[in-house]
């Protein structure tokens, strides 16, 4: 839903400097704890204390900023539903070879290390992270972004600043493959861009998006570094398919 009716529907009017707005705050509160609790990225899962400190602890703090700023927008609604037409349905292959990868990595990696009280952090955290990281770019700004670009723009300003919301990793402790998380996580945002396409609700990519983050904390076969980067690969191929067909399409009628 874009233009008018779109506007309607919802307390505060979409605009693209709102969602960007909404996201900068979030992120402001979020590297702000980590700032604040010293965080040395690549050890985030070493214990119990790491993980609440760097990893559950700002993303409850982000959680509370999102869920503030998209009420008083009203956003709630156009954010998690998909208003626009569905995607075909053998678009579910790609979000489900990321959640069958996550699954894998899980059964036959390596997860001695994790204690009761770590699994329980792994999860809240997980849940958080999918909540967050999808409400501020696939939700909320989905619905600012469709105030004014058409599809194709909205599908790569979203994925842009997903993937552009993870370059401060470079300066807390990933060094220059941090550029890189930039990369992999541009394309890991077309294939949940696609899945909240083809499952008409972002609700389904924040839970993708929590089982793979859970998956690689928790253990490592292997297997997501493998195969993370292909999969988004087809997804960013795979979505510029589809929307630029969308367009034309729209053009035509």
């Amino acid at each position: 839903m874009t233009g008018p009716a779109a506007a309607a529907s919802v307390r505060v009017a979409p605009r693209v400097w709102r969602g960007v707005l909404a996201l900068l705050l979030y992120l402001a509160v979020f590297y702000g704890v980590w700032i604040f609790n010293g965080i040395d990225y690549p050890r985030i899962g070493d214990s119990a204390d790491t993980l609440w400190k760097w990893y559950v602890a700002p993303l409850a703090a982000g959680t509370v900023v999102l869920v503030i700023v998209v009420s008083i927008y009203g956003w709630w609604r156009p954010a998690l539903f998909e208003k626009r037409r569905r995607v075909p349905p053998w678009v579910w292959i790609l979000p489900g070879a990321l959640a069958v990868i996550a699954i894998l990595n899980l059964i036959i990696g390596d997860s001695s290390r994790v204690t009761p009280t770590m699994w329980m952090l792994l999860v809240t955290g997980s849940l958080l992270v999918g909540f967050n990281e999808e409400m501020a770019t696939r939700g909320q700004l989905i619905v600012a972004l469709r105030s004014r670009f058409g599809e194709l723009g909205v599908w790569f300003f979203s994925c842009l600043l997903f993937g552009l919301l993870h370059l401060p990793n470079t300066l807390f402790g990933t060094g220059l493959l941090g550029l890189f998380q930039v990369v992999l996580t541009f394309c890991a945002g077309s294939v949940f861009y696609l899945l909240r396409r083809v499952s008409g609700t972002l609700i389904a990519a924040m839970l993708l998006h929590a089982l793979w983050d859970f998956s690689t904390f928790a253990a490592n076969s292997g297997l997501p570094g493998a195969w993370d980067l292909p999969i988004g690969l087809a997804g960013v191929i795979v979505a510029i398919l589809i929307v630029r067909r969308e367009g034309r399409v729209d053009r035509a009628a």
